[in-house]
């Protein structure tokens, strides 16, 4: 139930060449604290709700819970949520033996296009692809639930 996983900003829409699917993905969040987040999402046609822990001193770890939920569910829940729903599409591309999650953001957080690729530990090596750009690992800035609260477009 640990999660491992790098962030890094994109500076080119190459990406979406290289893209196996692209999925719309909508979430709020019905608590923000540092020590957890709640976080209700709508992923395509699925619904999820996840708990995620606070992160290592590196920013590449910390635990994480999740459970699909409906549809119905998830959109009762995000009428709780706090101030500041995301809007995103997530594109998943392979590169080597791991998938790069490319998050191009909607509304409020529009320009802003970021990469997570899951590790199965904090060394573990993987391909960079062209369009990667400058590492944001454990920069809160670009945190989901703080993009809730402080959009990029407000920078």
């Amino acid at each position: 139930m640990i999660e491992t996983e790098r962030k890094f900003l994109v500076h080119s829409n190459r990406f979406k060449e290289e893209a196996a699917s692209a999925t719309r993905i909508v979430q709020g969040f019905l608590n923000t604290a540092p020590e957890r987040t709640v976080r209700v999402r709508i992923k395509g046609e699925k619904g999820y709700l996840t708990v995620k822990g606070k992160s290592d001193s590196t920013g590449m770890s910390r635990y994480e819970w999740e459970k699909e939920i409906s549809v119905t569910e998830a959109e009762e829940l995000l009428r709780l949520c706090e101030k500041g729903v995301i809007e995103k599409t997530r594109y998943e591309i392979v590169c080597g033996r791991h998938v790069f999650e490319v998050d191009e953001f909607e509304g409020e957080n529009k320009g802003l296009i970021v990469a997570e690729i899951e590790l199965l530990t904090e060394e573990d090596v993987f391909e960079r692809p062209g369009w990667l750009g400058d590492e944001v690992t454990g920069d809160s800035r670009y945190y989901n639930s703080q993009l809730s609260k402080k959009p990029y477009t407000s920078w």
